[in-house]
Parts: C-alpha cells; structure tokens; sequence
C-alpha cells in the first residue's frame, strides 16, 4: 500500500458524508441481524476488496464500541484516524441505535447458548451400594436433560468423569462471562 492508500474503518471517508448516516444505519441492521447493506449500492464508491474491509472493520467497531460501552482505546484510536466529521457522525449513530444494539446481541448470544443450554433442573444421584463404582474410586456425574427440539420432550442422559464435569463448567462459566458483556 501506498501513503495515498486508506484501509479498513479509514476507508469511510471515501463515503460522501452526507451517505454515511445511511450506510453506518444499514450496517446497525445487519448487527441486530437485519439486511446489511449491499455491496450493489456502494459499487461506486468502494471495489470488492475495500468494500469487504469497511464493512469489516465498521461492523467490528460498532459491537466493540457497544460492548465496551465505547470506553475502548482500540475504538479511539482507530476513529482517531477520521476527520472530526466523520468521527462524530459515527458516534451519533451508535449512541442512537446502542439500546437496540445490545438488545440483539444479548438475545443472539441467548439463542445461541439456548440451543446448547435448554432450561434444566438440577438433580444429584448418588450411588452407594454398587461394588463396581466403589471399586473404580473415580468420582462420576450423571447430568440428566430434557432437550426440547420442535415442541418434542427428549431426555439426554450423560455420564461424566471430574475432568469432563471441570470443562462443562467452565464453558458455561465462559458463556455467562459473555453475556455479561453484553449486558
């Protein structure tokens, strides 16, 4: 690349500012899971590379900037790299749509989680009088489901050792640390 050669969320300015309300509005959308914008529409001012890499780079600094409640010095410094205008410009649009923003993410991570974490009740077993359990001296966990798929109830049953029990654990520590985040 050379100096005269902008890229990633730099790549904006080559946008008139007056569209730039609706391009950074279409890319809100496609955060909260609506029609992003299309590349048809900006063919004219962005080729296929560069479009990719502004959509890119738009869409990774509008979640991190909701996510991080804009308090990111990776955020300011990539806006850094803009002119004021454009700078306040896209600021104003994820202030005005932030609410929406994090509603979406929050309830995308819950879909998510909600396909592998359906709701369950816990119950511990415990079996005492087996010889073949007391002579293995290993500690087991059966975690019982009920896994509802297309309104149809099928319970999972699943037998786990400590080490397999420790990583479910700390997946699902994982995956609440995430919707926090997002919170």
């Amino acid at each position: 690349m050379d100096g005269s050669e902008v890229g990633g969320l730099a790549l904006i300015v080559k946008l008139p500012l007056v569209q730039c309300p609706q391009f950074l509005h279409k890319v809100i959308d496609g955060v909260c899971g609506r029609a992003q914008p299309r590349y048809q529409d900006y063919g004219s001012i962005w080729n296929l590379r560069e479009w990719l890499e502004v959509l890119d780079h738009t869409t990774t600094f509008i979640k991190t900037a909701v996510g991080k409640d804009g308090s990111s010095d990776e955020g300011s410094i990539k806006l850094s790299e803009l002119n004021p205008e454009y700078q306040e410009m896209i600021l104003k649009c994820v202030k005005s749509r932030k609410p929406e923003m994090k509603a979406a993410l929050v309830e995308k991570v819950c879909a998510m989680s909600s396909a592998y974490l359906p709701d369950f009740d816990w119950q511990l077993k415990l079996a005492m009088s087996s010889d073949k359990l007391s002579t293995l001296q290993m500690p087991l966990v059966n975690l019982d489901l009920d896994i509802v798929e297309n309104g149809a109830i099928s319970p999972v049953s699943i037998e786990m050792n400590k080490e397999e029990l420790q990583n479910l654990i700390n997946s699902l520590e994982a995956a609440n640390k995430v919707v926090l985040q997002l919170k």
